[in-house]
């Protein structure tokens, strides 16, 4: 009778340890804020009550997820700009090869100013213009006289400042001016504006400027409105991807993969103001376009 007893009890602490094991499982994800603020957050929550597969979220800016799932560092990675190819090889840079961008969301760019700011609209091409210098007083576009204090991230491939020249400019290697704050991540930017900086002027995804104390301007009569970005009338729009590698085979990997796709995590995404990717399909080769004519420009 001891000895069944023993069984027993041994073979429930063995199902318990595995059951522990399985509910304790991390993945790793890294990559853009937006992408975070966007949907990763409340789906990664989701999923993990659904599968008890926990992630763990960290950011870093959209090239840390690409590059960081290319070099297999991370399971799962976040960006809010495509892989970055070479415009006269059409070859994937080396440091961003071997991966799906799985396109899972749409975001936008969105003009933030302080909340105290009297503008409220602004032209595709007056935003050109505030980023080369030729704007450079807020009396230029129906505000106060007051000189523009101009924010924007450290670099050119950034998913902000990538996408900035993508949609804006159509041109990669457009150069901004340099009578500005320069900072190094969309956080600094959005809380620079938000905070002291009352002539800030600075651009972001919507996902997460909204939760900031800040005005977001429209473009050209347009409100980045769930409508608005859903039917392609706001501008600015772009995919935000799911970052796996080619060569993953872990099964929990593929079942986020499959779960982000789901009606379940759609569902989230709208209750979040995220317009799932499968909502605005017809948006994708609009946007291609686009990315097109940045390729071109490249090549002159």
């Amino acid at each position: 009778m001891r000895i069944i007893t023993f069984f027993t009890v041994f073979m429930l602490m063995f199902l318990t340890s595995g059951m522990v094991t399985a509910a304790t499982k991390t993945l790793t994800w890294a990559g853009c804020g937006i992408s975070k603020k966007a949907f990763m957050k409340e789906l990664s929550v989701a999923f993990e009550k659904k599968t008890g597969v926990k992630i763990l979220l960290k950011g870093g800016g959209a090239t840390r997820g690409i590059r960081e799932v290319a070099s297999r560092k991370r399971d799962l990675g976040g960006s809010c700009r495509y892989t970055l190819e070479n415009p006269k090889t059409l070859t994937t840079d080396s440091r961003e090869r071997r991966v799906k961008m799985d396109p899972v969301a749409w975001d936008a760019l969105v003009v933030l100013v302080h909340k105290s700011n009297p503008v409220n609209d602004i032209s595709m091409d007056n935003i050109k213009k505030v980023f080369t210098g030729k704007i450079t007083n807020w009396k230029q576009l129906g505000g106060n006289d007051a000189p523009i204090q101009l924010f924007y991230r450290k670099g050119k491939i950034s998913g902000v400042g990538r996408t900035i020249r993508e949609l804006i400019f159509a041109n990669y290697a457009q150069e901004f001016t340099k009578k500005a704050t320069i900072v190094k991540s969309s956080g600094p930017l959005e809380k620079g504006i938000q905070g002291k900086a009352i002539n800030g002027f600075g651009i972001s995804g919507i996902s997460s400027a909204r939760k900031r104390k800040v005005k977001i301007l429209s473009i050209e009569g347009k409100k980045p409105t769930y409508d608005n970005i859903k039917n392609g009338s706001y501008l600015l729009y772009r995919p935000l991807f799911l970052v796996t590698h080619l060569q993953n085979k872990d099964p929990d990997v593929r079942a986020f993969s499959n779960f982000a796709h789901s009606k379940e995590a759609e569902e989230i995404m709208r209750k979040g103001g995220t317009v799932p990717y499968g909502d605005a399909i017809d948006l994708w080769l609009k946007y291609l376009n686009q990315v097109e004519k940045a390729q071109e420009a490249g090549l002159r």
